[in-house]
């Protein structure tokens, strides 16, 4: 599983609660500021369509899931499946 957010570091409301609340479930994410990196930047516009941070992208088993803006349904979504992947491995 991996698990990215684009950000921008800044006066963004929908990045910081994004990465609050997978931190307050311990699920690992990568961030990147794309106010830096030109790469992501031109990825999340020109590729994914989007216009607005946080943009999440969710890639499990080789399905990538992704949305922009702030989603709390989708980040429960992602928590929900990283937790039951959690137990199972423990089990």
């Amino acid at each position: 599983m991996t698990l990215t957010i684009y950000t921008k570091p800044a006066g963004c409301f929908g990045c910081a609660k994004t990465k609050q609340k997978f931190a307050e479930a311990g699920i690992a994410f990568h961030e990147v500021d794309v106010t830096t990196n030109e790469g992501a930047f031109e990825y999340i516009t020109e590729e994914l369509g989007y216009s607005q941070v946080p943009v999440v992208v969710h890639d499990k088993d080789g399905t990538e899931n992704h949305w922009s803006g702030l989603n709390p349904g989708g980040i429960e979504q992602i928590i929900t499946i990283e937790s039951a992947g959690r137990r199972v491995r423990e089990a």
